[in-house]
């Protein structure tokens, strides 16, 4: 029996250790990730993915957790993914797992898993899609993926969940008008956190009359993660926004556009990795007259981008 045959089975028995061993191959990039990735991908299952994102400060984690465990009190099975900044010398994510869910790591039906950002601009790593298809072919009904905080950067979390979630805190002053261009355009549901802060219901406010500037409704609530307070509310925001996408069709257009960027990522990186190999293969012998002057750049980028489409060898 292979190593991906004995995972197929290991998510069939809902073996946690198998879950993380797949991934660990697919974070990895390893071909057996993406072998056990196309086994899986015969289960049809789905979860509800929502995405936590704003500035750094705002008590992302604590709300994430908060809103966790809500879902786990009604008997669902909750998986977190924490995007975590990545050493630049691992690539690993170094905040680990447990440092900020200590509180709700350990109970049934919940799954905490970090990802290293791996410098991705965007906050999200780019094993979240791959990973967040192994969590709903485990069987978790909701997947909540938390950004690094890197402020209006992180608008990437939109292509890769149904719901996102904003979150605020009262102080930001001019950060609101900043957001403006930025991530709470992405909002499905807005939060100003750490409300019982001076300033609450003026950044509350701020946030209220920036979201009028857009096409649809948002709201904007209120909330304390620290001991709970508002989180039965972001529940409720979310479960409505979850049924109305269903009824008007976004949510299946979603996800068809989820299918289509993965398409075109993964594509994209197998492209990338045969052209730099040939690039290395090509540039080793052209270098020299790239390096003298006698070549420029830009023309001999050209001919090589020409060359590479039609697979021959051409001099610049």
């Amino acid at each position: 029996m292979s190593r991906v045959d004995r995972l197929v089975q290991g998510f069939r028995r809902g073996d946690m250790r198998a879950l993380a061993r797949a991934i660990s191959l697919v974070e990895a990039g390893e071909a057996q990730g993406e072998e056990l990735l196309a086994e899986l991908a015969r289960v049809d299952r789905r979860a509800r993915l929502i995405g936590v994102t704003g500035p750094p400060g705002a008590g992302k984690s604590t709300l994430t957790a908060k809103l966790a465990q809500a879902l786990l009190d009604r008997g669902e099975r909750v998986a977190l993914l924490l995007i975590d900044p990545s050493s630049p010398f691992t690539g690993g994510a170094i905040l680990g797992d447990r440092i900020r869910m200590h509180d709700i790591v350990g109970q049934s039906g919940l799954y905490v898993r970090s990802l290293g950002s791996r410098g991705s601009l965007g906050g999200l790593s780019r094993a979240v899609p791959p990973v967040v298809q192994l969590l709903e072919s485990f069987g978790f009904d909701t997947v909540i993926v938390e950004t690094v905080g890197t402020g209006q950067a992180e608008t990437d979390v939109v292509e890769a969940v149904d719901s996102v979630v904003v979150v605020a805190v009262p102080g930001l002053g001019d950060d609101v008008q900043a957001m403006k261009a930025g991530i709470i355009e992405i909002a499905d549901v807005c939060v100003v956190n750490k409300a019982d802060r001076e300033g609450a219901e003026r950044t509350a406010r701020q946030l209220e009359e920036a979201l009028k500037l857009g096409p649809r409704s948002v709201p904007v609530l209120a909330t304390i993660a620290t001991s709970g307070v508002g989180v039965a509310a972001l529940v409720n925001a979310l479960d409505d926004h979850y049924r109305a996408m269903v009824a008007d069709g976004e949510l299946a257009q979603r996800r068809k556009a989820r299918l289509r960027k993965a398409l075109y990522t993964y594509t994209s990186s197998i492209v990338n990795g045969r052209l730099g190999e040939w690039l290395e293969h090509r540039l080793s012998s052209l270098w020299p007259d790239i390096e003298s002057g006698q070549v420029d750049v830009y023309t001999c980028g050209r001919k090589l981008a020409a060359e590479f489409q039609r697979g021959g060898e051409e001099q610049c």
